[in-house]
């Protein structure tokens, strides 16, 4: 796939410095628009604008729609404002409004001023939905059917109005007031009867979502049920538009990046690695950075407090970053199967106490595992006193039991109270679990050798 897509863009770039406007044309009418997009994003801006004014007109929409933000924001600030209405024209209303909810005022306001009605109706109408609600990244291009048309009539509205649509896979039957009753395969309308009723035929256990649900839901319910393309309804269950499979793609990946960058104490960012600048890198990162630095303070302070019994037990020192790690390591383990629970709905928080009593379980084997492991080895071949790795091991099991504990306990109840699970991974609870570590091990070490 990369060696084609390199191929690609070899031939476009030779094509378009030698100027043979013809041939590029051909070439680009030759390939997949997401094939276009891919070389035109690694071009440089006026690169880019050059091969997009060479576009075949049916491909340019298709083109724009595949490009990265930035890219398109350079291309239509680049067109005049009737070349620019058309490609908004031809964008399906959803790509649209996703696009134009990222321009600045008076660019939407200049481009949708010279846009056709009803475009501007539809992109109104999508934009008015919450961020990330299943309104915000529905489609209203369906195809509606009436419960009294006959097959016959319905193949005759498909082919007079399916062109325009996102897809006529599935088509919708409503009634006079736009209430979702049912709806229809393609394949079925094929096969059956011109003469059969719509209503006779229809599918009436309809699966439908409201336009205010999140979109990571309705990308659940999309993996639960095996969709395609599924209805959105308003309150009043009226037939609003659909969400489609390559719309809950581009969901699950921006959701399981920005679980990642949350997780790895980053603030999430829709934009490419390269495609974001030094400042705003730094931005995303330095608050988390700052908050666990600060909150690694007391780390120090804990240590701060065990001098005299450190100072007295040097060799307690050698074994400190050993413990920490390892409590750090059996949270993180935790936590993240936790947040991937919580994210494909497998783990709820009535649950809780069921998933605290199998991690524990899960940690007291985990524990003395590694206890009898480190036991031996410290005895064998660190020779160190039987009551200092007593102390060493004992520690180990007590801070992998609260490690695993802590990280299932976080998530959960983040997610509880209305905060991101993901927040509450690996560098969070490592810095938790590190000063409970510490204050574990020389509460241990104090009883156990008196100091």
């Amino acid at each position: 796939m990369e060696e084609k897509s390199r191929e690609y863009e070899v031939l476009l770039r030779e094509l378009l410095e030698s100027k043979q406007y013809t041939k590029l044309r051909q070439a680009c009418a030759d390939m997949q628009t997401a094939d276009i997009a891919a070389v035109m994003d690694n071009m440089e801006d006026e690169e880019s604008l050059k091969i997009f004014r060479i576009l075949p007109k049916a491909m340019a929409a298709d083109v724009f729609a595949d490009l990265e933000l930035d890219d398109q924001q350079y291309i239509i600030q680049s067109l005049s404002d009737k070349e620019a209405s058309g490609i908004i024209d031809n964008l399906m209303a959803d790509d649209a409004a996703d696009f134009l909810e990222e321009m600045p005022a008076n660019v939407v306001k200049r481009i949708l001023s010279n846009a056709r009605p009803d475009t501007r109706a539809d992109i109104n109408h999508l934009l008015r939905y919450p961020e990330d609600s299943a309104g915000s990244i529905m489609t209203v291009e369906y195809v509606d059917l009436k419960e009294g048309m006959t097959v016959r009539d319905a193949i005759e509205r498909i082919r007079k109005i399916g062109l325009d649509k996102e897809t006529v896979n599935v088509c919708y039957v409503l009634d006079p007031q736009r209430v979702l009753l049912g709806t229809v395969a393609l394949r079925f309308l094929v096969m059956a009867d011109p003469d059969t009723v719509i209503g006779e035929m229809m599918n009436e256990h309809v699966i439908s979502i409201n336009t205010t649900t999140d979109q990571e839901e309705a990308a659940l319910m999309f993996q639960k049920y095996d969709f395609t393309a599924m209805p959105v309804v308003d309150n009043e269950d009226r037939m609003v538009g659909i969400i489609t499979i390559d719309d809950i793609v581009d969901i699950i990946q921006e959701e399981a990046t920005e679980d990642i960058e949350k997780m790895a104490a980053i603030l999430p960012t829709d934009r490419p690695y390269f495609k974001t600048g030094i400042l705003e890198t730094y931005k995303a990162r330095m608050p988390w950075l700052l908050f666990l630095m600060i909150s690694a303070t007391f780390t120090g302070a804990i240590i701060t407090r065990a001098e005299d019994a450190l100072a007295r037990y040097v060799i307690l020192t050698a074994y400190i970053p050993m413990l920490m790690d390892t409590g750090g390591n059996a949270g993180s383990q935790a936590s993240v199967s936790i947040i991937r629970g919580i994210s494909l709905g497998e783990i709820e928080f009535r649950e809780l106490f069921q998933a605290v009593w199998k991690e524990i379980r899960v940690a007291g084997m985990c524990g003395v595992t590694l206890s009898l492991c480190n036991f031996a080895k410290l005895l064998l071949i660190d020779r160190i006193p039987m009551n200092v790795a007593a102390i060493v091991c004992v520690t180990l099991v007590v801070v992998v039991l609260i490690a695993k504990t802590i990280g299932c306990v976080l998530p959960m109840t983040a997610e509880h109270i209305g905060f991101d699970p993901a927040v509450m991974a690996s560098p969070f609870i490592t810095t938790i679990v590190d000063a409970i570590s510490l204050t574990v091990y020389f509460t241990i070490a104090k009883t156990v050798l008196h100091i």
